[in-house]
């Protein structure tokens, strides 16, 4: 009886092994590999023009793929969660719509778009936010796209995420001529890059009426759970990506999630637990001279999803990771964190007024 059921035992861990290889090869010889810079989709829209003196608004959202509302905590936070119910995800993206309708911003810079993944129910997101937009009183916007998480079938956790497409969005109100997606260094190393996140920049240009100059908008997402070294190398990459444009005569507007604390936010939102998430340091020294951050630190942009959201301010752990770097010739006017009371995502959108300088 001992021998058959070592026997028996033997085989299940054999067939549990060759599927596991088997998957390790699919996932090797299936997985997304970008090039080092590659044309990102662009759809033609803008309702006006941008000349060098113009005021515009900029506003920046991680939407938390309609899925990490108030109801929500995340199991990479030390939550449960794996993916929102159908009824979650509407409600949350609806909500997200109506807020950034209700902000007319020129340009939005959205993170955590899916356009086709298992925990959204296979709905392209990115194509409802345009096409709502785009019909809104503030559209018609031009739009570019890029895929920053692209896996047939993710293995973890148990049960697995599944099918996961999903990127950055850039919305203008102003006519786009071209977009690029720039890919950013990886953390990760095989297998486990296989079927992770390939982070990346979303650049986008508009034109300057009456010169040859740009607009350049790099919407940007970059690593969350890593030792900080990939945090830490992309921020390296974004900056020399930002001073080569500026190089040019350019004018540059960077944001989105940074997955990391600008100066002064530990001051105003402290860490409570460094057992769980704890975001990378933003340092000024970082910014080449007459760069700036801009930031709100009276309202948190993001919260700790180890739990559902708590009324009680004292029950959460807040961060702000969720900004812009403005170069010297773009004059930063007012910056704004939208206290949403994280309803519908887990982030805060937050916003900025910026004047291109006649300089």
């Amino acid at each position: 009886m001992a021998k058959r059921i070592f026997k028996w035992a033997g085989a299940v861990f054999a067939v549990l092994l060759l599927a596991a290889a088997t998957l390790v090869v699919w996932l090797t010889a299936t997985e997304y590999k970008p090039e080092p810079v590659e044309s990102a989709a662009v759809r033609e829209g803008g309702r006006k023009p941008l000349a060098v003196g113009d005021s515009l608004t900029v506003a920046s959202w991680n939407t938390g793929y309609g899925g990490l509302g108030r109801d929500s905590d995340f199991f990479m936070d030390g939550g449960k969660d794996l993916a929102p119910t159908g009824e979650q995800e509407l409600t949350n993206r609806n909500g997200i719509v109506q807020q950034l309708m209700a902000q007319g911003a020129d340009v939005y810079f959205l993170q955590e778009v899916d356009s086709d993944s298992s925990r959204t129910g296979g709905i392209d997101q990115s194509d409802w936010y345009y096409t709502i937009l785009s019909n809104s009183a503030a559209g018609p916007y031009s739009e570019s796209y890029a895929l920053n998480y692209s896996c047939d079938f993710v293995p973890y956790p148990l049960p697995p995420l599944g099918r996961v497409h999903s990127g950055v969005q850039t919305f203008s109100a102003f006519p786009m001529d071209n977009a690029q997606r720039v890919a950013l260094p990886s953390p990760f190393s095989w297998p486990v890059s296989a079927a992770n996140l390939k982070r990346c920049l979303l650049v986008s240009y508009v034109p300057l009426e009456g010169t040859d100059r740009e607009l350049v908008l790099v919407n940007l997402h970059l690593e969350a759970y890593d030792d900080g070294e990939g945090k830490a190398a992309q921020t390296r990459m974004l900056m020399e990506v930002l001073s080569n444009e500026y190089e040019k005569g350019n004018y540059v507007i960077a944001g989105g999630d940074f997955n990391q604390t600008f100066p002064g936010a530990l001051e105003a939102f402290p860490i409570q637990n460094e057992g769980l998430w704890t975001p990378g340091v933003l340092e000024n020294g970082i910014l080449p001279e007459g760069w700036r951050f801009a930031c709100d630190l009276s309202v948190p942009s993001c919260r700790l999803l180890n739990r559902p959201y708590d009324p009680d301010p004292a029950g959460n752990q807040f961060y702000v990771i969720d900004g812009f770097i403005l170069s010297p010739n773009v004059e930063l006017n007012s910056v704004r964190t939208l206290d949403g009371q994280f309803a519908f995502s887990d982030h805060n959108p937050v916003s900025i007024q910026v004047t291109l300088a006649k300089r």
